[in-house]
């Protein structure tokens, strides 16, 4: 049957279909301080990149930088402890989905939750009212992954954000000087460490940290998987950050002083040596 539009007085939307389809958000179910979805559904890369992207950030230290991931509403931030270690000062780059294209937001108000050298990993939170809304990524299970799996990792690798590249699972557990890894052939590359290993569903699956790296080596390269991850997070208080512990891994600048440098005497100069 066809209605004329002039026709029609109202349109209204049918709340039952609304309810009937909850979005994704209704599904997640809260673990601790991260995220999981229920009956997440797999997806091409191209369509999980739009879902997942701004739950992806940039870390920004005064030496370098590296990648991560928000795991929950309160700004809660995963990423390499090599990434962050001995820094005083990090920032954290969120790459915003606008109508007029990719926008920055930078936040310098981050501090260091917890952090685990032998693991490799670090909790950061951004400490900024305005990064309350920032969308998370949900975390899956990396001991139900398959060898052959498609996996893809989102990053900056020298520098070059949200840069996106697809591998599979080599092997779903590699050990390593007594550690296991994903090994994985997705490129990886320096500033990507921190940064997420999606798999299919686009949940996190691992923490991308290292490659082997020579002259005719190629897709080598290692994720610290989610199970390691999540174990971190929930027991974050064995590694909470004390700035006051000399082992916390901060790397202080010796003081200035006001007095002029003393020479010293050198083998050739000393008047001992002289003849």
């Amino acid at each position: 049957m066809t209605i004329p539009r002039n026709e029609v007085a109202e349109v209204k939307q049918d709340e039952q279909a609304t309810e009937a389809k909850p979005a994704d958000a209704n599904r997640q179910r809260s673990e601790d301080i991260f995220y999981t979805e229920v009956d997440r559904s797999a997806m091409a890369v191209e369509e999980n990149v739009k879902r997942v992207s701004e739950g992806v950030v940039q870390i920004q230290t005064a030496t370098g930088l590296g990648s991560g991931f928000v795991i929950n509403s309160l700004g809660h931030v995963v990423t390499n402890q090599h990434v962050i270690a001995g820094e005083q000062e990090i920032r954290v780059v969120v790459y915003r989905q606008k109508p007029t294209g990719i926008e920055k937001e930078t936040y310098s108000k981050v501090k260091i939750v917890a952090m685990n050298g032998f693991l490799d990993l670090a909790l950061l939170q951004i400490d900024d009212e305005a990064a309350k809304d920032i969308p998370h990524v949900v975390l899956g299970e990396s001991d139900t992954i398959a060898q052959g799996e498609h996996v893809f990792a989102i990053g900056s690798p020298l520098g070059l954000e949200r840069t996106v590249s697809q591998g599979i699972v080599s092997v779903r557990a590699r050990e390593s000087a007594g550690r296991w890894y994903i090994q994985t052939t997705t490129q990886i590359n320096p500033g990507n460490s921190g940064g997420p290993l999606f798999n299919a569903k686009g949940e996190v699956v691992g923490v991308t940290n290292m490659k082997l790296a020579a002259t005719g080596i190629e897709g080598v390269g290692f994720a610290i998987p989610a199970s390691l991850m999540k174990l971190f997070l929930k027991n974050r208080e064995a590694f909470a950050f004390d700035a006051r512990n000399p082992n916390h891994g901060f790397r202080y600048l010796p003081p200035v002083s006001s007095e002029k440098p003393k020479a010293e005497a050198t083998s050739e100069t000393s008047p001992k040596n002289q003849p």
